[in-house]
């Protein structure tokens, strides 16, 4: 039994609160910061200050699929997530917008549609990077445009990006850019590929002599080696306009502190932290806000841009929770803006590039770096001034006391504030009571784990528009693949590899159909070991079902069908998936295939020659652990395996060459509910999902704990529709939950009575043959055991999509 070890915890906490309140009233107390505790801090805001010129906040497009999904969400919906992202006064109010070059290869989390995917045959409207700089403009005409390119089609240079092809590819980019009356800012090269001095001198001398007006950003990778080079090389150093380094605050880091060199400073050049971030868009707010500042404070960076713009992508890739919003679910139009969008606020809505930096009203508080920081700026002309103030590592109110000099305005101070020091959901971009001032001074209280901005300036405020509630996507499904338009992508595509769009119908078929347009392999940025093009589309709670699709090969090679797609490798390096594969000469397959790429063969053999240019049928069909693979009428293979329950559905090419894909279709097969009394087990640590103690009182912690087989342990499960339950503690007949219906990662699940919120609703669905995934209605997010502990009473907490044992869930029945 287990009381006893329960009891004992109880009492030894009950001891540690009776030790904490002798001490306190004997007036000892505990350090709260280690820093020491900061009683006032003096600023003055002298618009006399030297300092450098502020470039903006701003976030990426790309660098993988990141945005895809968004281009597919309804109305209103979509007007909303942009309004969020780029609207002034509104939202995250971006002041950059930074978008990939399309190079038709994978470039984290998807590929990017290239404008030209063989020589000299260019489509200016591929892809969705110019429809999304279109609607940021139109909301926010004062934004900056920068591109970048993370791979190239493999034409270029003969697979060589440091190479007059590049050059020229990127001047017709920028071409068709001006054809969208899109004026482009910024330009770099490589991503994260170092730097070619000659090529970035060629790339400045042709802006030049075509009249473009756009900046060289140079390096784009880590470390600061290009301004190194720059100080012994004048040409290059005229060729650069801007220096730019990522992730310049460390890499998935706190951002405490940030970094420079004295080469850097000394070319007197802006420099910007021109990629960060990498975090998930709430638990990654914090180290943003230290490192808008900081970047400046430490490192007189001008410019922060976030890595990426917005989760709008499928949540079995990697980076499925990066970004300023959450937006994955283009079929319900539900989406989540997050505490990133907030912590960008605070800065982006009360200034705007050409404001000035403000040095001498820029520090530490108290001169400590854990108590928080603050950064001034002011409006050209000493119109207006803000100051930002961030308290992330503070642990005891702080006071500010702030002055105003050098012919900036004196007026009552405005003040916002953003709360992130819990994991609930809580208030953001607040305003609070205008300074009142005393001789000419203004005093502020600053609490820990927050945001302030004071301000003179005013129009802010935050979106009050509300998201739809998560669904499943519905079954049957089906898609002609005709696409909206020639050279568009079909809905809720999601390209991994290569380019699929949509182009005249060959086989003597009339309309669109969806094709493979790659017909090289690209000039590539990621390192996986099978970079053949696919692309995915779907549910990943879909676990029994039929999915078929015509496709015709336009030369030899072999097409593909995919099944129960499921966890994909970081960076493509693998995907959990079935593939039936058939060839041009009928050799066929069915494979299985890891997130390391090592495939299976499940069965194999031959069958009437498709050839090419002809149109055939392929379908698979999962049920249970029973899978059917087909090709027209024929049956190829009915096999056994329970490797994955469920998943999306995918289509692709064994190499880059030209195929074709129309008329998919994916039905729904038998599935038994799940209503019923369970022990959830965790496939990692092999112990059960627990309520501490009885379980019987609303707010009792969710952990794992070995087998008592007390009723603390066992959980009912009934249908609430749509395909998703409530799980019901039976000790105490209270329903699992999301606290606060918080949408932090990390965030422990609790016991609450029931109240039909989507916050108690949750989609369970089948990994493999005996284990499932839990994941909230709310916010998406999974059932885990906390740091994917093995220890007897960790937390069981919500936490993103990862594919690892830890967050799937062994259903055993009970009684």
């Amino acid at each position: 039994m287990r009381s006893t070890p329960r009891s004992g915890r109880r009492q030894i906490s009950a001891l540690l609160t009776i030790l904490a309140l002798c001490l306190t009233l004997a007036g000892v107390h505990p350090p709260a910061n280690a820093a020491g505790p900061v009683r006032t801090t003096d600023i003055t805001v002298d618009g006399a200050s030297p300092g450098r010129v502020f470039d903006g906040v701003g976030a990426i497009s790309g660098g993988g699929g990141n945005t895809r999904l968004l281009l597919d969400y309804p109305e209103p919906q979509r007007a909303q997530i942009l309004d969020y992202l780029f609207k002034p006064g509104y939202g995250a109010a971006l002041q950059i917008l930074k978008v990939e070059v399309g190079g038709d290869t994978n470039s984290t989390d998807g590929a990017e549609s290239s404008i030209e995917h063989t020589r000299g045959s260019v489509n200016c409207d591929n892809g969705y990077e110019w429809w999304l700089m279109e609607q940021a403009k139109a909301r926010n005409p004062g934004i900056r445009l920068a591109a970048l390119s993370w791979g190239a089609p493999g034409w270029i240079g003969n697979g060589n990006f440091w190479s007059q092809d590049m050059i020229d590819y990127l001047m017709t980019w920028l071409g068709c850019a001006a054809q969208h009356h899109l004026a482009i800012d910024y330009i770099g090269g490589w991503n994260e590929r170092g730097f070619n001095a000659a090529w970035y001198e060629n790339l400045h001398a042709t802006l030049a002599a075509k009249g473009y007006a756009t900046k060289v950003v140079g390096g784009d990778s880590f470390g600061w080696d290009i301004a190194t080079a720059m100080r012994a090389d004048s040409a290059l150093n005229d060729a650069v306009d801007i220096i730019g380094a990522h992730y310049t605050c460390g890499y998935l880091s706190a951002m405490a502190t940030c970094s420079t060199t004295p080469d850097a400073l000394a070319t007197g050049k802006q420099l910007w932290a021109s990629e960060n971030g990498s975090q998930d868009a709430n638990t990654g707010a914090p180290p943003m806000a230290r490192a808008i500042n900081r970047g400046y404070l430490d490192a007189r960076t001008t410019a922060y841009i976030n890595w990426p713009l917005v989760a709008s992508l499928y949540q079995n890739q990697s980076f499925n929770t990066m970004g300023l919003v959450t937006a994955n679910q283009p079929w319900s139009g539900a989406y989540s803006v997050d505490r990133s969008t907030w912590a960008t606020a605070q800065t982006t809505q009360f200034t705007a590039p050409g404001w000035q930096y403000l040095d001498t009203a820029s520090g530490y508080l108290g001169g400590k770096r854990d108590n928080g920081s603050y950064v001034s700026y002011a409006a050209p002309g000493k119109s207006a001034w803000s100051t930002v103030i961030e308290t992330m590592d503070a642990t005891v109110d702080q006071t500010v006391t702030l002055k105003v000099a050098g012919g900036l305005p004196a007026d009552a101070p405005h003040v916002w504030s953003t709360d992130f020091s819990t994991n609930s959901a809580t208030s953001h971009l607040v305003r609070g009571a205008d300074l009142v001032g005393t001789s000419g001074a203004y005093r502020l209280t600053l609490k820990p784990g927050r945001i302030y901005t004071v301000t003179t300036t005013t129009g802010q405020g935050a979106g009050t528009a509300v998201s739809p509630q998560r669904a499943a996507l519905a079954l049957p499904y089906t898609d002609p693949l005709a696409g909206t338009a020639t050279g568009q992508e079909a809905r809720y595509l999601a390209t991994m590899n290569g380019a699929f769009e949509t182009a005249p119908c060959a086989g003597g078929r009339t309309g669109r159909c969806l094709r493979q347009q790659t017909p090289l392999t690209p000039i590539r940025w990621t390192d996986e070991i099978a970079p053949q093009p696919y692309a995915m589309l779907g549910d990943l709670s879909w676990s029994n079902y039929t999915v078929g699709l015509d496709a015709l090969l336009e030369q030899q090679g072999s097409t593909e069908l995919l099944g129960r797609l499921g966890t994909q490798g970081r960076n493509n390096n693998g995907l959990n998936a079935y593939h039936l594969r058939v060839s041009d000469t009928g050799a066929w397959s069915l494979l299985r295939t890891d997130t390391a790429w090592a495939s299976t063969t499940l069965a194999s053999g031959t069958a009437t020659a498709p050839g090419i240019n002809s149109w055939h049928h392929l379908a698979l069909t999962f049920q249970g652990t029973t899978i059917t693979a087909k090709l027209d009428t024929a049956t190829l293979a009915t096999v056994t395996d329970s490797s994955y329950g469920a998943g999306q559905i995918g289509l692709g090419t064994t190499g880059y060459h030209g195929a074709q894909f129309a008329n998919l279709s994916i039905t729904p097969g038998t599935t038994t509910p799940l209503d019923g009394t369970y022990k959830l087990t965790n496939a990692h640590s092999g112990q059960l999902l627990d309520a501490f103690g009885q379980g019987t009182a609303d707010g009792t912690p969710i952990i794992q704990w070995p087998a008592t087989g007390g009723a603390n342990q066992l959980w009912h499960l009934t249908s609430t529709g749509e395909g998703y339950y409530s799980i019901t503690g039976v000790a105490g007949d209270r329903n699992l939950d999301v606290p606060n219906r918080g949408v932090v990662p990390g965030t422990q699940l609790n016991l609450w009575s029931a109240n039909h919120g989507v916050n108690q609703q949750w989609l369970v669905t089948p990994a493999t043959a005996d284990c499932y995934t839990v994941e909230s209605r709310l916010d998406g997010l999974r059932m885990d055991v906390n740091g994917a502990s093995a220890t007897p009473g960790a937390p069981v907490v919500q936490g993103p999509a990862s594919g690892n044992p830890s967050q799937c869930w062994r259903l055993t029945t009970a009684g």
